[in-house]
């Protein structure tokens, strides 16, 4: 009897001991992933200055391509600048336009190693080992390797179009988005029309109806099936532009 106790004993501490391990591990080197890690790490790759709280960066990045003299500053220093709202860098929506840089994507990461992609962000090119802290790198690259989505499944390139059910994302507007956004999508009163951003730009919609808004207390509908997010997008496309 006393054999099996002291056998017990040393399972359960043994199982503490792993537990605790797994709970000391830096992010980037457990599998598991939940939901809200992941919109977290989504923000961050919108505008992680402001999630994190960090002074807002003046300078224009060093490793900002010189051939791009439209964009400077803290503009230059945002994941989405270089790699775009759909992850494909030169090879997406930033093939042309204001933010064309000839930087590549991210989509070769999706599904990989988190721990390579925070080494990307701790080398000389990108520059964040005393800019951001272990754990907002960590959510980073849980948002990159577990959280990326292929944008042509739910919106056409060519007309920009979403792939949702619009009736059915009227729905969903109704009950998640019409108390902060207004019944035609009009605010808040300092941001463009809901219905123009989503026609324009709805990659970044789509992105930010997932993931939610830097600083703000928008939801994230990471959870939900992507579906009702497509639908969100595809309601808010009939929406007013202006």
């Amino acid at each position: 009897m006393r054999r099996e106790y002291g056998s017990h004993l040393q399972t359960f501490t043994a199982a503490i001991t792993i537990a605790s391990a797994l709970m000391m591990m830096p992010l980037a080197n457990v599998a598991f992933a939940d939901d809200g890690m992941i919109a977290h790490g989504g923000k961050l790759y919108d505008k992680w200055f402001k999630v994190t709280k960090a002074p807002t960066p003046k300078d224009t990045h060093k490793s900002w391509p010189g051939s791009n003299t439209k964009k400077k500053g803290n503009a230059t220093h945002r994941c989405k600048s270089c790699h775009g709202w759909d992850y494909m860098g030169k090879d997406g929506a930033y093939s042309s336009g204001s933010y064309k840089t000839g930087i590549t994507g991210l989509r070769k990461y999706d599904g990989g190693d988190a721990a390579k992609v925070v080494a990307v962000l701790n080398d000389s090119v990108h520059g964040y080992s005393g800019k951001m802290d272990a754990a907002t790198k960590d959510a980073i690259a849980m948002f990159v390797t577990k959280g990326q989505v292929d944008m042509d499944v739910y919106i056409d390139r060519a007309s920009k179009k979403a792939k949702g059910n619009a009736a059915k994302g009227k729905n969903y507007y109704g009950t998640l988005c019409v108390n902060c956004h207004g019944v035609n999508g009009e605010l808040p009163k300092d941001m463009p029309a809901l219905g123009g951003l989503s026609n324009n730009n709805p990659w970044e919609i789509l992105h930010k109806i997932l993931n939610g808004q830097p600083g703000e207390a928008m939801p994230a509908l990471r959870a939900l099936p992507m579906e009702v997010s497509a639908d969100v997008l595809s309601y808010l496309q009939t929406l007013p532009k202006e």
